[in-house]
């Protein structure tokens, strides 16, 4: 089996190689692996720290928007262009831990695709009530269960990624279309370390009109998306 990790980034500079030599040690526990960072048309040296990683570690592998296009657009990118049966998103900021990996790949056996949830925050108070509030409002609306789909770090089978649509904010809500599409979910305690390096992308008053906008985007799309009829439904003549 072999097992995609797609990293967007944007203006990561100072994690790029940390987080490349963290997700290489994975080949320890599954060999079969590839490294995909997508960097959004970053303007600081997050390109150049990118090429460097590729000379150094085999696995790696290294696209480049020359303008930002935004998260959603990054990750279909990589996720479209990743080899692997297995796919991997996590955030390129080293908040996620790519030792959680593994275990995630474990519970994929029954599933098809695993959600992280940050057991224990490291941000600040203000970024916790925010994402709280706004997975409670999400979850009301999308009725997918998930009570964390803000944690970047997922695991799910390459069927899956043909049910996230060319739309704006679809990072946002995965797990919402994925069980749009009849996909069996699991929910894993992930590790969440605090910010070292570089600046938050988001903030709550930032975030709070394009969450709200995506989420509209959804339920639209929900309402227009056409369920896939059984094979045994359909009569020829």
């Amino acid at each position: 089996m072999k097992v995609s990790v797609v990293v967007p980034v944007y203006n990561e500079q100072d994690n790029i190689e940390p987080l490349a030599a963290e997700l290489s040690r994975l080949q320890e526990r599954v060999p079969d692996l590839e490294i995909v960072f997508v960097d959004d048309g970053s303007s600081d040296g997050t390109w150049s720290r990118l090429q460097e990683v590729c000379q150094k570690h085999a696995v790696v592998r290294a696209l480049r928007y020359e303008q930002n296009r935004g998260q959603s657009s990054a990750m279909l990118v990589g996720l479209r262009r990743a080899t692997g049966d297995v796919l991997v998103t996590i955030d390129g900021d080293l908040q996620n831990n790519p030792a959680d990996i593994p275990a995630m790949l474990d519970v994929l056996t029954d599933c098809d695709a695993v959600c992280g949830y940050r057991a224990k925050r490291r941000d600040t108070w203000s970024r916790r009530i925010g994402s709280r509030l706004a997975n409670r409002v999400r979850s009301a609306f999308t009725r997918d269960g998930i009570r964390d789909t803000g944690c970047s770090l997922k695991v799910f089978r390459r069927v899956c990624v043909q049910d996230l649509p060319d739309v704006e904010g679809v990072h946002r809500f995965m797990p919402a279309y994925f069980k749009l599409n009849g996909r069996c979910i699991r929910e894993m305690a992930v590790d969440h370390r605090p910010r070292t390096h570089g600046m938050s992308k988001y903030t709550n008053l930032k975030r709070l009109p394009r969450t709200i906008f995506d989420l509209i985007g959804f339920i639209w799309y929900r309402k227009r998306h056409l369920p896939a009829l059984p094979a045994d439904d359909v009569r020829e003549a």
